[in-house]
């Protein structure tokens, strides 16, 4: 195998694993590289998924039209010394994540991924890049030999490192270098505590870490001995004491060794916080959430349903652009309420004139929803069995709507008959969003007939499902958008 054909290699199996790894974190996501092995190289780009499609003029005036990018290269090309590197950042594209560097054995490298609109911080998954940079300097510093094709692997295992890191950069830069605070046990015991049950019941509250330099500037309401501090390691009695915390504002206070008391109130200047909400929870970092988790595992989604094709539907339609920012807001308060409480519901946006007719409880007078008691009512009313029937002018006219409709093809009978009542009757009415809430948690958005589906699907690329010039792939991808 030559040279050319063995890096080729490596980028194909890092990009494989890195995918994977991201698509356990993020959900569904793709991932491409823009690149140049040596200093008289083209530029080169891997993008087996469409994910840089739509992005081709600014590459082109990037990458082909100027030469800058080679100009900034501050470091000799020499394939022993991989760990030379020159990281390059973020080129904040619409939709995108990326990361790069430069080092003595890829000249050039910027790696992308997609930027989910449900995600707590972009953090983890710019280190998570960023490893990914220094793994494919490594591999193809790499003798044929040598290679063991493990960096796929551990790309696609990468996720607790990810939060991890990401916290120790933000902790350097907010309380400096000097700090021994270590992450690893903190989030060890973090994914324990959310899968033990204590009599049934998952657990409710919150836990943070603080340095021991900050704890003499807080005000416990109740501290444990030094003899007798649990210590990180016994999560059954760490879960025990979580239940004195459960539904307050107080919060259980550790080092990165032990339980240290009880506080009230604020936290300290700097905390890293593990809210528990039963089945799962957040990380957050001071009040920032860094990520969620639930089932051992870490995730970036807030676990809030961000309506995006609800909001697309809305804007299409022919309501004035201020009506459907408000609309909007009001229909994703009652689905977020209704997720958070753990009750499913449904949602029918009626943009007809006048509104259709549903089989429903009567209203004599419809709730107008600008009013916030009137609007808190409709949030309580969408418990009840049937849907919340909403239109065009910001009022609820009926609640416990029976929604009915002849069979279609593209029913789904896992999901259960609301799910599927909901099909049946935007495939008989147009202008109609029906909005389904499971009661664990999935949101589904309906119109005309079938799911609106904001994910884009994991399709091959037409173009690139090998490494290519960029040049050529620019050339083809305009070709075909005109």
């Amino acid at each position: 195998m030559d040279e050319f054909t063995f890096s080729h290699m490596c980028i194909k199996q890092t990009a494989e694993g890195l995918r994977d790894g991201l698509t356990h974190f993020s959900g569904p996501s793709r991932t491409a590289i823009i690149y140049s092995i040596k200093p008289e190289d083209p530029i080169y780009i891997y993008d087996p998924q469409n994910l840089l499609l739509g992005h081709e003029p600014k590459f082109k005036e990037l990458y082909i039209d100027s030469d800058a990018w080679q100009k900034k290269t501050a470091i000799g090309y020499d394939k022993k010394k991989f760990s030379n590197l020159i990281l390059e950042k973020n080129l904040e594209l619409a939709g995108l994540i990326s990361y790069g560097g430069r080092s003595s054995s890829v000249v050039y490298q910027m790696w992308f991924t997609e930027h989910h609109p449900d995600m707590c911080s972009i953090g983890p998954t710019e280190r998570w890049l960023e490893q990914t940079v220094w793994r494919l300097s490594h591999d193809v510093a790499n003798e044929e030999d040598l290679y063991t094709g493990i960096s796929g692997n551990f790309l696609k295992e990468y996720a607790t490192h990810a939060v991890r890191d990401y916290i120790v950069d933000e902790m350097n830069v907010l309380i400096g270098w000097d700090t021994r605070m270590r992450i690893y046990p903190i989030l060890e015991a973090v994914l324990k505590i959310s899968r033990t049950p204590e009599e049934g019941s998952w657990p409710k509250g919150k836990l943070i870490f603080v340095e021991k330099r900050s704890l003499a500037k807080l005000q416990f309401i109740a501290k444990f001995p030094k003899a007798e501090r649990p210590e990180l390691g016994k999560i059954k009695h760490i879960r025990k004491l979580l239940q004195s915390v459960e539904n307050s504002d107080r919060k259980l206070v550790a080092d990165e060794k032990t339980i240290i008391g009880i506080i009230k109130g604020d936290c300290p200047v700097f905390s890293i916080s593990a809210k528990f909400k039963g089945s799962y929870g957040f990380l957050a970092l001071n009040n920032d959430k860094v990520c969620s988790f639930s089932d051992g595992c870490f995730q970036s989604t807030t676990r809030k349903a961000k309506l995006v094709q609800v909001e697309e539907a809305l804007l299409d339609s022919n309501m004035d652009s201020k009506d459907v920012a408000t609309l909007f807001k009001m229909i994703s308060e009652i689905v977020h309420n209704a997720a958070n409480l753990r009750h499913g519901c449904a949602i029918v946006v009626d943009l007809n004139t006048p509104p259709v007719f549903i089989s429903s409880q009567c209203l004599e007078h419809p709730l107008d929803l600008k009013n916030h008691d009137e609007f808190e009512l409709a949030k309580s009313l969408s418990r009840v069995d049937g849907a919340l029937h909403i239109t065009a002018d910001l009022k609820l006219h009926e609640f416990a709507c029976l929604l009915d409709g002849h069979h279609i093809p593209n029913e789904h009978r896992a999901r259960g008959a609301r799910f599927n009542s909901a099909l049946r009757f935007t495939a008989e009415h147009e202008n109609v969003i029906v909005i389904v809430v499971s009661s664990d948690s999935p949101v589904s958005v309906m119109m005309d007939g079938g799911v609106l589906d904001a994910k884009c699907p994991l399709k091959s690329s037409i173009f690139c499902d090998a490494p290519m010039l960029l040049k050529k792939w620019v050339d083809s991808s305009e070709s075909v958008h005109s």
